[in-house]
């Protein structure tokens, strides 16, 4: 089975984003880390491959930097990397990137795509379904648990009362949540394997891709701390403290 995984390098979530207030485009550093959400993908990737005796192929839009977010993909076992890198995709929304992908994994061939649900620099949520649509495929979404057997890819989808299993014939998108899988760690000998697999820098005329930016950035601000939250000291009636908080919240 061909295993295509969406994966995306973003700035390390440690380090402060830089905005240019110029072209309102944020500044992307040349070190770049893995989404740590898209781990769970490329896991479940392998997890496939491996039973189906298949290859797994990463494929990524955005700058290359020096590449470490792929590599470290590469080090968990993945056979090769494929990264769209044009500077007019610069601003792109979540449609734009969705056809910029689903032109590189059509042009690469697949059985099955993997991709988590939602990036954690963007988390729009939506570009797993688009894909499914460019590439006029089933999508199977939320999966906490994915099996093949044959030419049927089947997932368990977790609800509020239950699970609901969802089945499609292949070729096929899933989207898989995160603990849907344990991500292994790259080994020694995985890190060096890495640094001599293949990875193919592909721009939009190379896709045959037309497609403009369609955001801009406005502002960056840090965070909110969070607030301290109340300690209530039990004088032999904290529980009717604790009730009537629980009560202002609607929880009871």
């Amino acid at each position: 089975m061909r295993v295509a995984v969406c994966v995306k390098q973003i700035p390390d979530p440690a380090s402060p984003y830089d905005l240019d207030p110029e072209t309102h485009f944020v500044v992307r550093p040349t070190d770049q880390v893995l989404d740590d959400t898209d781990r769970y993908g490329v896991e479940m990737g392998l997890q496939l491959a491996e039973q189906t005796e298949g290859t797994v192929t990463l494929v990524s839009m955005g700058p290359s930097g020096n590449l470490q977010g792929i590599r470290q993909a590469l080090a968990m076992g993945a056979d090769k990397a494929v990264v769209v890198d044009d500077p007019a995709l610069r601003g792109s929304d979540a449609l734009a990137t969705a056809r910029v992908l689903a032109a590189a994994i059509a042009r690469e061939g697949f059985d099955l795509v993997i991709a988590g649900t939602e990036s954690t620099d963007g988390y729009a949520g939506i570009l797993p379904q688009q894909l499914a649509e460019l590439l006029d495929v089933p999508a199977l979404t939320f999966a906490k648990k994915v099996s093949v057997d044959g030419e049927m890819v089947r997932i368990e989808r977790q609800t509020q009362t239950g699970y609901d299993e969802v089945e499609a014939s292949a070729p096929a998108l899933v989207s898989v949540t995160a603990g849907a899988v344990e991500p292994r760690y790259p080994t020694f000998k995985g890190i060096m394997q890495a640094k001599s697999k293949p990875v193919d820098s592909l721009t939009m005329a190379d896709l045959g891709v037309e497609t403009a930016a369609q955001q801009r950035i406005m502002s960056i601000r840090p965070a909110p701390e969070r607030p301290s939250g109340e300690v209530i000291e039990d004088d032999g009636e904290a529980h009717l403290k604790i009730v009537a908080l629980l009560e202002q919240a609607k929880v009871i």
